[in-house]
């Protein structure tokens, strides 16, 4: 991961030489040699360690990505950026690496290619996770995938999923489904780039959407696709590059972790599809009967389909916690004179994403377990006699899979309760303490802007309060589980 990053510190330095920014461009270009040195020096000292276990190893290996890494590639930021310090850029380096999106600094402030050199640590952090998501969380029954074992999918496909290939190791799964995911994560991003430059978005733009787009980081070097040129059709682009984080089964290697055999059936995207539909229409609904009371003049249908669209599109992103916002998304708000909804873009981002993408949150899959036991709950109260059809599968999952859903969805509630405790005592009011702890939690930067009345910075927080988040958006990368599972005695065993 060192190797990876410090060859990664070249892009920006080549960047920033051929628009003759030579400031920006000898840091990283200077940092991109010291590190692969480095590196190259560590990986000569550690080749003939004895190997412990590939678990635990691999498990801490991703602690430590979105920790210690960071502060690596901080050091050509911090240098570059005047004024600032290491541990601003560490902050921001956290951020983007665990796709949260949130930023210190205004992006007038940032060089073109500072701006990259962020998109791309999100980039590769996205990358990050479609790897280790399926190569190590899914054979240890974490990341979600305790649901599918509890009876969520097909036990053959998943026995399958859990040897991974004939019981290979960890090691040998990660160098598999990294040139399985490489080709399509690259090829999305490649074509998004094209897709944004033909709607009218300048190179870099274009480039830094669509890597967070894919990754779900939600990093602008512009503060949003509202201010990007390319208007409503980059935002239609985006919108059809946003569904590979709704469900796992659109990835290579995602078929043996499918749910359902049809993709009609798949139940994160039936409910998916079901909140992107549903919460635009209610708040168009909303907005509209309120405007009846205000004195305006009659609607035309453009405005009104702008509207819905800005409702849909932001639905959509904040679902899969990459919190791009509609250039039309205040239209039916300006109507009816009522405030911005964040608390339901809150709750979606909460909600989250498909197992095993890059999005993060509680995931869809966990929640519709949840659904399908409250719905069956119901019909025990009406026919308490009842059995419940659906076959072996959706019984266990009605049960088990709710179970531990349940017991998930707790602990992500209970990691809201603490973070928003410490940031209260650091100085923090309720609100924006329970705004800004959803945020870092859910992996949704961005929220802290758009969820309030007025709009939260990042950059206004003080230094606890930073370093707090800062550990509650690695929590919410790696999830709860993942951690606790870090001091199970029996994962510590050889």
């Amino acid at each position: 991961l060192m190797g990876i990053g410090a060859l990664a510190m070249f892009v920006p330095a080549v960047h920033a030489y051929m628009l003759r920014d030579y400031a920006i461009a000898r840091p990283f270009l200077y940092s991109g040699t010291l590190f692969s040195a480095l590196t190259v020096l560590l990986a000569l000292a550690t080749v003939s360690n004895p190997r412990g276990h590939q678990g635990r190893s691999h498990l801490l290996a991703m602690l430590g990505a979105f920790t210690l890494l960071p502060l690596m590639l901080a050091v050509p930021f911090n240098e570059a950026v005047p004024d600032t310090g290491l541990f601003n850029s560490w902050w921001e380096m956290v951020s983007d690496l665990t796709t949260t999106g949130g930023t210190l600094y205004d992006p007038a402030r940032l060089a073109p290619s500072l701006h990259l050199w962020r998109a791309l640590v999100g980039w590769m952090g996205g990358f990050f996770m479609l790897v280790m998501a399926i190569a190590v969380l899914a054979p240890l029954r974490l990341g979600g995938f305790e649901v599918f074992f509890s009876g969520g999918a097909q036990g053959a496909a998943m026995t399958r999923a859990a040897v991974s290939d004939g019981g290979a190791e960890a090691g040998e799964r990660i160098v598999h489904y990294t040139l399985r995911l490489l080709p399509a994560y690259l090829g999305l991003t490649l074509a998004l780039w094209v897709g944004l430059l033909i709607a009218g978005d300048p190179a870099l733009v274009a480039l830094c959407h669509a890597m967070s787009t894919l990754s779900t980081s939600g990093i602008s070097p512009v503060g949003g696709v509202g201010g990007a040129a390319s208007g409503l059709g980059g935002e239609l682009v985006i919108f059809l590059f946003l569904v590979p984080a709704v469900s796992r089964r659109f990835w290579p290697g995602g078929g043996e972790l499918r749910a359902t055999e049809r993709l009609r059936d798949d139940p994160e995207l039936r409910l998916a599809a079901a909140l992107v539909l549903l919460v635009p229409t209610v708040l168009f609904m909303r907005h509209w009967i309120a405007a009846l009371d205000v004195q305006t003049p009659a609607a035309t249908l453009g405005p009104i389909v702008k509207s819905y669209w800005g409702g849909l599109f932001t639905s959509l992103s904040f679902l899969t916690t990459t919190g791009f916002e509609s250039s039309t998304w205040d239209d039916a708000r300006h109507w009816s004179g009522l405030g911005t909804p964040g608390l339901i873009l809150a709750g979606l981002a909460i909600t989250g994403g498909g197992v095993a993408t890059t999005a993060g949150g509680v995931r869809l899959l966990r929640v519709y377990a949840l659904l399908r036991h409250g719905e069956r709950e119901l019909d025990k109260l009406v026919h308490p006699a009842s059995i419940a059809g659906g076959g072996d599968v959706a019984r266990r999952l009605r049960r088990e899979g709710a179970y531990i859903a349940w017991i998930f969805f707790m602990l992500f509630a209970m990691s809201i309760a603490v973070v928003m405790m410490g940031v209260s005592l650091a100085g923090l009011e309720f609100e924006p303490a329970t705004i800004l702890s959803i945020a870092a939690l859910s992996n949704t930067g961005p929220l802290a802007s758009v969820a309030a009345d007025v709009p939260l910075s990042w950059a206004a927080l003080s230094d606890p309060t930073k370093a707090i988040l800062a550990c509650a958006m690695v929590l919410g990368r790696l999830e709860t589980l993942a951690i606790i599972a870090l001091f199970n005695p029996e994962f510590w065993r050889a």
